[in-house]
């Protein structure tokens, strides 16, 4: 398994917003519960705007065992973010995190 799948900083680290047709009211695979509407076209991973955010769908310890409940259905934001990109160092890094080999 890699880091990606078992840190959860960047979950716990940025607001996640995407399109309304990546809900699963319009056919999408998030789950209507974890998301919330921001407009007509974009909706927001529950608890990503809250200060600190943290995704709800995020189970588990940051940086130990920590697991996205919906990896599968996950909307496109989070499956474009890059393992050991600059984002990812980042987030890491606010969790007290070391930067995985490779990174930007």
């Amino acid at each position: 398994m890699s880091a990606c799948t078992t840190c959860g900083a960047c979950c716990a680290c940025f607001r996640v917003d995407f399109s309304a047709h990546e809900g699963e009211d319009m056919g999408g695979p998030v789950p209507a519960g974890l998301a919330v509407e921001v407009n007509q076209s974009t909706l927001r991973m529950r608890g990503t705007d809250h200060s600190p955010p943290r995704c709800a769908a995020l189970t588990g310890q940051i940086g130990h065992k920590a697991l996205c409940g919906i990896y599968e259905w996950r909307p496109s934001p989070c499956r474009e973010f890059e393992e050991g990109s600059e984002a990812c160092a980042r987030a890491r890094q606010r969790h007290g995190l070391p930067a995985l080999d490779g990174a930007i």
